[in-house]
């Protein structure tokens, strides 16, 4: 059953709301959690829900985010009729770049032409999420649905983010409006509304039929405004409510579109209780590591009063090394080097990031190979630092890759 189902993997965005992490690469490229990157999230799940079919559209700045499927996913073996591969845009059709996502699909209708699947299964490369796409399957297959929309509750006050829609008894989609002013509260709780995860599991002709005919209107051709809206009332459209593979009390599942849902998310992750689980040996999260020792701590210069290297409620990947510095609820990536009497809190520091001699730094993203100089305070005084940083507006002060600290 699964072999007839084919994944397109929408990974082409800017990314313009969580830059300047997307300075230099795509939104699925970004790291993320320590060792991984984004993408890595909703290719585990297709892994684990036995998809190994699966289409990744790029577009922009796509050069790191190829060269970690092509080192880091090579897992597929085309014997079984099994793989992983990148599609930028073709202009096989149009003279365009991707013009929305649902163009991005009609742009590559060359490839389900060669595939042949039953069903495709359009998947965002940019959340954070556990799924089982098996139950979707099954689910879709049962209601004879042309089109399955998994969907999530979220505070009401947040899904003017997102497609917000409601359902009937039989979990039909009758409304469906992509990004409201005023988002429509479910029946049964008016503090919450019903939306969209991003994830579409259509029927291949009607996916074919319904993207061609968006074609020929002037619209955005977006799944979300423009293709879902118009199947309501001619197709059999379903919302299947999302079952979280993360065993947790409450779901969890994020769309990391800005730099403070970045930060919170990866926050989440260093939590004494993670609400979202990286241990689970039966949902394994792949990724490729690079071939680095163990990280360490080491005692600093010693003196009078000296201290050690300290780590509490912290992520500390392979390479690491902390001397004499202190880490609190913080993510190191890998070879990340912090020098004597520095302090790092709340903070996300990336791979190759060197962090000198009685450093402060609070509440901050440091990007790839940034080098931080001695006595640096990043965080603590937000005026000063919006002189060289970009800021959030929740204060996450970020300093991009190889960007020179003054």
């Amino acid at each position: 059953m699964f072999k007839k189902v084919l994944v397109m993997i929408l990974a082409g965005g800017q990314g313009e709301r969580l830059y300047p992490l997307t300075k230099d690469r795509a939104k699925p490229a970004v790291p993320f959690g320590g060792i991984y990157r984004i993408i890595d999230f909703t290719l585990s799940n297709c892994i684990n829900s036995g998809l190994r079919k699966i289409c990744v559209l790029t577009q922009y700045k796509s050069y790191s985010l190829d060269r970690h499927l092509r080192i880091g996913w090579n897992i597929f073996n085309n014997e079984l009729d099994e793989f992983i591969e990148n599609i930028p845009p073709q202009k096989r059709i149009s003279d365009m770049w991707y013009q929305g996502t649902a163009d991005a699909v009609y742009q590559n209708i060359y490839v389900l032409e060669g595939e042949h699947p039953e069903k495709v299964l359009i998947l965002a490369g940019d959340h954070i999420y556990k799924m089982d796409y098996r139950e979707l399957i099954e689910f879709h297959e049962t209601n004879n649905a042309d089109l399955t929309v998994p969907c999530i509750e979220v505070p009401l006050k947040e899904a003017s983010r997102f497609g917000v829609m409601s359902i009937n008894n039989e979990q039909q989609i009758v409304e469906f409006d992509e990004k409201p002013a005023s988002p429509k509260p479910v029946q049964s709780n008016p503090e919450m509304a019903l939306v969209s995860m991003g994830i579409y599991l259509f029927n291949t002709q009607v996916l074919v039929k319904r993207v061609i005919e968006d074609t020929k209107r002037d619209t955005e051709h977006d799944f979300g405004k423009n293709i879902i809206p118009s199947m309501i009332n001619k197709d059999r459209v379903f919302a299947f409510i999302f079952r979280d593979k993360n065993n947790k009390a409450v779901k969890y599942w994020r769309d990391i579109g800005t730099i403070d849902a970045y930060w919170e998310a990866n926050m989440d992750l260093v939590q004494v209780d993670p609400i979202f689980n990286l241990y689970d040996k039966n949902w394994p999260i792949r990724t490729y590591h690079e071939q680095l020792p163990p990280a360490k701590t080491v005692f600093s210069e010693l003196f009078s009063g000296g201290r050690c290297g300290t780590v509490l409620d912290s992520l500390v990947s392979n390479g690491c090394i902390i001397s004499g510095a202190r880490v609190e609820r913080s993510i190191l990536s890998p070879d990340v080097r912090i020098d004597n009497y520095s302090e790092v809190f709340d903070s996300i520091l990336m791979a190759g990031v060197r962090i000198g001699k009685n450093v402060k730094i609070r509440k901050a993203i440091i990007d790839k190979s940034v080098i931080v100089p001695d006595g640096k305070h990043l965080g603590y005084n937000l005026e000063a630092d919006a002189k060289q940083f970009v800021i959030s507006e929740k204060g996450i002060v970020v300093a991009h890759k190889e960007m020179p600290l003054l």
